[in-house]
């Protein structure tokens, strides 16, 4: 079979490392390397690098590597259609081309840095000092303020927040959060709405706040690719699929990641993020291969099990989840924290190596299978 997958993020690169071998399988990819996304802030903060190249991550496999720009799909004649103008069929599709930030606030293209300009916002940083904000209080905006802060001194850090920063953590994770805020000297600007981001500030509906530079960490948003190719989609442009992972308008396309809309069993809709997007991106490689074998594929599986966020190099929260991602109110939290989050971006790197080299290995939190309505209805 001639599967194609474009994307090369945590769910592509897994799904097109755990399929089987004997399958022709092309990835394609924008650059040449895999990017860490969730040690971005760490880079922007002056670790070495945090990318690993595509060559060394398939070697041995027998994936066939395209470095290009995806423009469209053409979903009637089965071709990935590239910016450079090629053509490339396929028999399967896997649709993993993820999220982005989303830069649609006024200013923030021309005037911010995101961690997708990790390099440049260290080099501006690095060039200086002033007033730095920050915007955003999930766990991203949490991260990039106070890793920046405690490696970049001479700049005076703000948090600029819609909510208190941490909102889906415990009461016990917000106060740990606070406290290494205070301990950063990060002044915090909760409840407050930017409605534009200008040179020298930022202009929110609470007044002005200085900037000399802006890290915007706002929400995700997915390209436009799905939707203008035909495939079913959601109001945020999410690919809508089954239980298998497939799209429900397209079925001999899967979609995976951040770009898939997958409706998890006492859960929801799936939380942009790698935690979910690796074992999204497993499973769609085993149902491809189960269908190619004549076996019938099981729905996904999964269940949310920790939040983590660094604070710093030398201190954390690990918030313990309900199967449906809200808090607990078990928390860890300091050096413990620490050493737990950094193990969890090693392990995440290091399962993709052993995909590698034996497809199948990485496993998921999966929890108990929930009955359905129509299951509960049968009994």
């Amino acid at each position: 079979m001639d599967i194609v997958v474009i994307g090369a993020g945590y769910a592509g690169l897994t799904t097109a490392l755990r399929l089987d071998r004997e399958h022709n399988i092309t990835l394609v990819s924008a650059g040449d390397h895999f990017t860490q996304r969730i040690r971005l802030h760490e880079f922007a903060a002056g670790r070495p690098s945090v990318t690993v190249p595509l060559a060394e991550l398939t070697w041995g496999t027998g994936i066939d590597l395209v470095t290009a720009q995806v423009s469209g799909v053409d979903l009637a004649s089965r071709l990935v259609l590239t910016g450079d103008g090629r053509t490339i069929p396929y028999e399967t599709l896997v649709y993993a081309l993820g999220s982005r930030t989303d830069t649609s606030t006024p200013g923030v293209a021309e005037h911010a840095y995101t961690t997708e300009a990790a390099g440049a916002l260290r080099a501006r940083l690095e060039s200086g000092g002033g007033d730095l904000a920050v915007v955003g209080g999930g766990l991203t905006g949490i991260e990039l303020a106070t890793e920046l802060a405690e490696t970049y001194p001479a700049w005076r850090v703000s948090l600029v927040t819609r909510t208190e920063p941490g909102g889906g953590l415990s009461a016990r994770g917000r106060a740990r959060v606070a406290k290494a805020m205070t301990r950063l000297n990060i002044t915090g600007h909760p409840n407050t709405r930017v409605e534009a981001v200008e040179p020298g500030r930022l202009r929110t509906d609470r007044g002005d706040i200085p900037a000399d530079a802006v890290v915007w960490a706002g929400s995700f948003t997915v390209p436009a690719v799905a939707a203008e190719a035909g495939l079913a989609v959601d109001d945020r442009g999410r690919a809508r699929v089954d239980g298998t992972l497939r799209s429900i308008s397209h079925p001999d396309v899967y979609v995976v990641g951040d770009a898939a809309a997958v409706e998890i069993p006492g859960a929801g809709t799936s939380r942009m993020s790698c935690a979910v997007g690796m074992p999204i991106g497993a499973h769609a490689a085993d149902v491809i291969n189960a269908r190619a074998a004549g076996r019938e594929p099981k729905p996904f599986r999964f269940r949310y099990f920790i939040q983590c966020v660094s604070l710093g190099r030398r201190d954390g929260v690990i918030q313990a989840v309900r199967r449906d991602d809200s808090p607990l109110g078990l928390i860890l939290g300091g050096r413990t924290a620490a050493f737990v989050k950094e193990a969890v971006c090693r392990f995440t790197l290091r399962s993709l190596r052993l995909e590698r080299r034996r497809p199948g290995t990485y496993l998921w939190p999966k929890g108990r299978r929930l009955k359905t309505k129509s299951t509960a209805e049968a009994g």
